[in-house]
């Protein structure tokens, strides 16, 4: 799973996305918006879920997003992050990514997508017993 690290949310990762253009489809959008935010091209997409977000105080300004979250594989795997609305990127296993310091939508989406698997998430780790 691509995960990317962004300043309006906070530093904390998130997947790559953005806004639908007037006339364009949805996937035609997440089809662009993953192009020119990491450089990659996707295929074998699927809908996942919708959520809607009201002023999250996680985000860098007051804004109401809906989400059409998908799952999808890119061709490659060679990143390219643009620099402006993406800082860094992290490949991860989807089980991991729930254990990281992401926004409460990517979350969400996460612990859906791994649910849609039949993955149940590891919790955290509280640390190991040594020997006695």
């Amino acid at each position: 799973m691509l995960l990317v690290r962004s300043h309006k949310w906070g530093d904390r990762y998130t997947i790559a996305g953005g806004h639908v253009e007037v006339g364009e489809t949805l996937e035609d959008a997440l089809r662009r918006e993953i192009r020119e935010e990491v450089g990659l091209e996707i295929k074998d997409v699927r809908f996942l879920m919708t959520q809607e977000a009201i002023f999250s105080p996680e985000f860098w300004e007051k804004r109401h997003f809906i989400f059409f979250d998908f799952v999808c594989r890119c061709k490659t795997e060679a990143v390219r992050v643009d620099g402006e609305e993406i800082q860094s990127y992290e490949w991860v296993e989807p089980t991991k990514a729930v254990r990281m310091k992401l926004d409460a939508f990517t979350r969400r989406m996460v612990k859906a997508f791994l649910s849609s698997t039949g993955v149940k998430p590891r919790p955290k780790s509280r640390g190991t017993a040594g020997p006695i």
